[in-house]
This record gives C-alpha cells, structure tokens and sequence, in this order.
C-alpha cells in the first residue's frame, strides 16, 4: 500500500470483477464516494469495498492505468486528471463524500471546492478506522512485511472456514483483488506511511517489526524521526483490543508496553506461537506450528526465506485466536503463492526462473536475497533503487544486503516524484559492493542493455529478480516475454 507501483501489474478487469464476495446487506444510506488517487493500491481498495457495500463510488488519479482500466470495467468510473468539478458537476458529482490522503494539499482544488459546497472531506485513515471499528479486526503494522502478512491471514481465515473481509497493499491471487468483503473478521493492511494510522486500534494488532523507513523526510508521507513513527505505531498497539507481536525483531517489546494483551510469534524461545523444525528446499518451508509448547498444526509455506515462514506463523496464530480450523488454514497456506509483487514468479527464461519482488529498503532486500539463495540457483539481481531521499539514508545497508547475491545489474534511481539529490547516485551502491570484493555488480541503467544480458546469458541453474519499488517490474514482464 505505500507505493502505487506495488499494484502492478493488476489483475484482468475480469477477475477483479469476481473478486470480492457478495455484501451480506447493503448499509442503509448508500452514499456517493469520490476518492482522489484512486489508481493507487489502498484507494482501489477503499473503492472496492465501498463499491461491494452497496456505495455509489467514483475517482480519479494523475493519469489512467491498467488499475485504473480495472475499476472502470467494475463500474467504478475513473477520471484522468483532478477538477474541482469532480466534487460537484455530472457525471461524477454531486458527491456526499471526497476521501483524500494526508498527501493531497488542503488547498488542492478538490478540497477547497467540496469544503465551499459543504462536502465532507474525510482521511482515507478515517474510512478505514470506520471499517476496523465496525466489528472484529485484524490490523496489520510494521515497516516490513505487512503486504504478505495481511493476505496470508485473509487467506488462512477463509481456508479455516471463516469469512474475512480484507484490505491488502497487492493483489491477492485467491481473491483476484486487493479487497474482499466478507462478514468478517475485517482483516487490514495499516500503512504507516500516512501519520493518521496513529489514531487507529484494532481487534488484533499484527506487529510484524519496525524499523527507519519513511523517515526523515519533508513530504507528508514521511515522519520527521523514527522515534516519532515507533511512538505512533506504540499508540496503535495501546488502542487495540491485544498485539501479536514479532519475539523475533529487537524493540517490540517495548513499544508494546502499553497493549492491554500482549501475544507473541516467532522462533524466539518463549513465544506464545512458535515455527519449530524447519525444513526449507528450493519451493519454500515446511515447518510445525506450536502454542505454548503443544503443537498446533504442520505447516508449509511455498515461498521461500525465513521471513515468509514468519509472515505464516503470525497468520496461523490469527487463525487460532479466531476459532478456525488450523488444519484447512494451513492447507490454504501451504498454496499460497504471494501477493503481487512479492516473491511473484512470473515465468522462465531459456530455463532461468524469473521474479519479480517489492523489495526496496535494506531489510527486504537482505530477505529477498536470502529468498533467492534458498532456491539452490545462480542469484541474479536487478536491483533499481527507489527514491533519492531513501537511497542518501541507506546505500552502504542496500549495498550490504545485495552482496549475497551471485550477480547484481543496478538501475538508475527511481525518483518516485523527488527531485534529485546532488552526490545520491545509484553508482554509490556498486562501488561500495565493488569495493568490499563482489566481482559481480554492474551499473547498467540502459534496459536494453539489461534485457539483452540476461537473454543472453540465461539458465537453467539460474534465479533471475527483478527487485524495487518502482517500475523495474516490468523487465520481469519483457523477460518471460510479456508486454510491459
């Protein structure tokens, strides 16, 4: 949810139509929604939801998409561009409600025409603290993980018998969508990226780590501190009903000392929920599921890397803590095959396994190269840095997490809107890895010229990722000979 980029690509119009189950009854008071940036991965999902409630919806974004394209096969009518006529003129307008991020100007035009119409402007945190007060939920924090996590759980609640509504930051293959509507539990991906997830609570808190990012910057979308974010996300736990929290990440303990229940996962010794006897292989991990030393379930996770054998537990013990039935849930898990983007196997090349990943701090890089080494395969990394500001923060710690990999092709940075920062280079990444002995990386910010190096050179014995935030995704795509 924190980067439209990590919706790409979307789902057909078709299966995004089939998505979500039919709403048990629409609310009483059908109201018309207008949300701005609607073509990015939580607005889509906002308007699934209210679309699927039985709510008149409408949108609009900078420019249409494939995602967007989606929404208007759905019904949801998508404009390109922002005007103030959206608010109040047809086809779009007269609208009840205008939902815009804390990323959206108070003097945007949008704004300042649905304030002087008497329009409510309400914070997409807003709507989704209105779903996650509605009854039984899941919110999902942390500054890694949180995409996978929250469609596991979904997925393990509805192979344990349940019938979960979801939120989720990527398009969750069994659904076809980032968003279902179920009868509950409502289970969400909460995005810290947008400080007014600071006033939220849920059911359960899934505390899966917090780290640094979406730190230290002037946009809206950034915190001035880290320990200002890890106070918020301290705030979040304390306004939930119980926290189920990571053992094994350093530091959550105590920004957990105010949960009202405190529940832990992990392999740590005196977790509640434990993952014991792991046997990875080249497919992924299976592994037991324990709760206070009386064993649960087997498990299977058909991702690779510790972190998705993590991911799976937390979902499990979700499962637990809502009565379903551990075995189908694991069953459903052992199936899964990630959310989009994450881990996302996208096809072959001259007998390569090609995949695409999210991954764009240091901590998800180290993960997925851990990922990529589990499969016993060549690793072959094309890694694009995302964003000037992150890549001045943290390129020794990216330069560090990819030296696992055999080969590393670096891009140029994507810019995600910034404006270039004088010295942040993505050749900074290379030359440290150069310089502490890998033989191995290459900056190559020609795409041609990475298409036709891996074309060339590809393998069977070889795991080609593509790996970033912003759009190297589609040299995936152009590999396995998709259009991007």
């Amino acid at each position: 949810m924190t980067d439209p980029a990590s919706a790409a690509p979307p789902p057909s119009p078709a299966a995004a139509s089939q998505s979500s189950a039919s709403p048990t009854s629409p609310l009483p008071a059908p109201l018309h929604y207008h949300l701005m940036g609607i073509g990015g991965i939580g607005m889509s999902a906002f308007a699934r939801l209210l679309s699927a409630q039985g709510h008149r919806v409408s949108g609009c974004d900078e420019a249409a998409t494939d995602l967007t394209a989606c929404l208007g096969a759905e019904g949801i009518p998508v404009a390109a561009g922002h005007s103030a006529e959206h608010v109040t003129a047809a086809p779009y307008g007269p609208i009840d409600i205008l939902v815009a991020s804390e990323a959206v100007p108070k003097d945007h035009p949008e704004r300042v025409a649905a304030e002087a119409a008497g329009i409510e402007v309400r914070p997409r945190m807003a709507l989704l603290d209105n779903l996650l007060r509605a009854g039984p939920s899941v919110g999902v924090i942390g500054t890694h993980g949180k995409t996978t996590t929250t469609s596991m759980i979904a997925v393990a609640l509805a192979g344990a018998g349940l019938d979960p509504s979801a939120f989720v930051g990527g398009i969750v293959p069994e659904f076809g969508s980032n968003a279902r509507l179920g009868r509950g539990p409502f289970v969400a991906e909460v995005d810290e990226s947008d400080k007014g997830f600071a006033a939220l609570g849920a059911g359960t808190a899934v505390f899966t780590n917090a780290e640094d990012d979406h730190v230290g910057g002037s946009q809206a979308t950034y915190w001035e501190t880290v320990e200002e974010q890890h106070a918020a996300f301290a705030r979040f736990v304390a306004q939930s009903d119980r926290v189920l929290l990571c053992a094994d990440w350093p530091g959550l303990d105590e920004l957990c000392a105010g949960a009202h229940e405190r529940l832990s996962y992990g392999q740590a010794e005196g977790a509640d929920y434990r993952a014991v006897a792991l046997r990875p292989d080249a497919e992924g991990t299976s592994f037991t599921v324990t709760r206070r030393g009386q064993v649960l379930t087997g498990a299977r996770v058909a991702l690779p890397g510790t972190h998705n054998v993590l991911n799976a537990l937390a979902a499990l013990a979700v499962v637990d803590l809502h009565g379903g039935d551990m075995a189908q849930a694991a069953a459903a898990l052992a199936e899964f095959q990630g959310p989009g983007r994450r881990w996302q196997r996208m096809g072959e090349l001259n007998g390569a396994l090609v995949i695409d990943d999210y991954a764009h701090n240091a901590t998800k890089v180290a993960a997925a190269v851990q990922a990529a080494r589990q499969t016993g395969r060549r690793v072959r990394v094309v890694f694009q840095p995302h964003r000037y500001l992150r890549t001045q923060q943290s390129w020794p710690r990216l330069a560090d997490a990819l030296m696992g990999a055999d080969e590393v092709l670096l891009l140029d940075i994507a810019a995600a809107s910034e404006a270039p920062i004088p010295g942040i280079h993505a050749t900074l990444i290379s030359e440290r890895m150069t310089g502490q002995g890998h033989a191995g990386v290459r900056y190559l910010p020609d795409r041609n010229e990475v298409l036709r190096v891996l074309r060339d050179t590809a393998s069977s014995g070889d795991v080609i990722v593509t790996m970033g935030a912003g759009d190297v995704w589609k040299l995936s795509r152009e590999l396995v000979g998709g259009a991007a």
